[in-house]
């Protein structure tokens, strides 16, 4: 059978051998015409494919192959260069077949086609060496890891136009390898995934996750009220630590991992209610050309408003969606999450990795386009204006 999937744009299927043979044998008779059917034939063509009968507009037949599979990612273009206004052209590009793209056209929408590739990290622009490692940085051009890193925004085109979008971030990956693998191989790659700091393995599952398609982010551990899990673990961000003490933890969590879009706190309900802890912290974060969205856990955070105060991308989640891990509670929290996405525009749900939350979220989000929303990695609600405060499900 013969179409678009097997038979690539501008090549033809091989023609059998008993007919090679053929052409071979008569090919002596055949040059002389040939040559001269092919003079005539573009003696009649130029006219039709440059003149009025195509609006006198350019044109160009190319060939569009997925790339490899052990092929490099490419690195983005300096910003404002020749070579980023092309791929900012091209990453949209639709090939329209079948005619000028009425109802029976078909529509190749080329990053949903060859699905999306993530640039490789660390991008050498944007890393610093430190005794912790390779930290983010801003680049000399003014590239930041937030855009560079960052998962385009591809949105079905059987979506209408304006459809209210959803963003969800699945934490506590690295902790438990399987739980991380089942979390990078069963959900939509437009989730976005969080990786806690304490992985044995966390560079190759970073690597991994980015690979699959999945944006990522760094879950920096802060510092919550009382109890015996007020602080998670080493390097924990703490309320009544020096700026300098905590800016020193915060490099050791930075260099843990490469090729995150911003941080998010893990936990941190007394740290993120202390303007004066964390606004050198997001200050920080700010510096190295990341976001930051506060997971909504904690109703007395300062987090977001202290971001906005410092020019910091940021966001909030709406909805902690395994606030109850009851599966009542887990629908009931989804549902409400579409709906805020409806009324608001868009909205952010977030959950960490167990199995009953990773299989309910990978059905859930599978079929909102189904639904007519759009499902987008976190980055595309970090810049978003201030809306209602995150709302656990009841």
């Amino acid at each position: 059978m013969r179409n678009d999937v097997n038979e690539p744009l501008g090549r033809a299927p091989a023609a059998p051998e008993g007919a090679a043979a053929g052409v071979q044998r008569f090919a002596p008779w055949l040059g002389g015409g040939l040559a001269l059917a092919g003079l005539a034939l573009a003696a009649w063509a130029l006219p039709k494919l440059s003149g009025p009968e195509r609006g006198s507009e350019p044109y160009a037949i190319a060939r569009i192959e997925p790339a490899p599979a052990n092929a490099p990612p490419t690195v983005p273009a300096a910003p404002g260069s020749a070579g980023a206004d092309l791929a900012a052209e091209t990453s949209a590009v639709k090939v329209v077949r079948n005619g000028g793209g009425g109802y029976d056209a078909l529509i190749i929408d080329v990053p949903q086609a060859l699905g999306v590739r993530l640039v490789a990290a660390p991008d050498r622009r944007l890393a610093e060496n430190s005794r912790y490692g390779v930290l983010p940085r801003i680049g000399a051009d003014g590239a930041r890891a937030a855009d560079v890193y960052a998962r385009p925004i591809v949105v079905s085109p059987r979506l209408r136009a304006g459809a209210p979008r959803v963003a969800i971030l699945i934490g506590g990956l690295g902790l438990n390898p399987e739980g991380t693998a089942s979390a990078i191989a069963g959900l939509p790659a437009a989730v976005t995934l969080g990786f806690a700091p304490y992985g044995d393995d966390l560079e190759r599952e970073a690597a991994q996750a980015r690979e699959a398609g999945h944006e990522i982010w760094l879950q920096a551990p802060m510092e919550s009220f009382g109890g015996a899990g007020a602080v998670p673990g080493p390097h924990t961000l703490l309320a009544a630590a020096t700026d300098a003490e905590n800016l020193d933890a915060l490099h050791w969590l930075m260099g843990r991992f490469a090729g995150y879009v911003g941080v998010v706190n893990y936990l941190g309900g007394r740290f993120t209610s202390d303007t004066r802890a964390i606004s050198p912290i997001l200050a920080e974060i700010a510096s190295r050309g990341l976001d930051y969205v506060d997971d909504g856990s904690s109703p007395r955070s300062v987090a977001r408003e202290a971001a906005l105060t410092l020019n910091l991308p940021c966001a909030k989640a709406d909805v902690v969606i395994d606030a109850d891990p009851s599966p009542e509670a887990i629908e009931t929290a989804l549902t409400r999450l579409e709906a805020l996405a409806r009324s608001q525009g868009g909205a952010i749900g977030v959950a960490t990795a167990r199995p009953a939350i990773l299989e309910r979220v990978a059905r859930w989000s599978a079929a909102l386009e189904a639904r007519g929303l759009a499902l987008t990695p976190l980055s595309a609600m970090a810049s978003r204006a201030p809306g209602p405060a995150a709302q656990a499900a009841p």
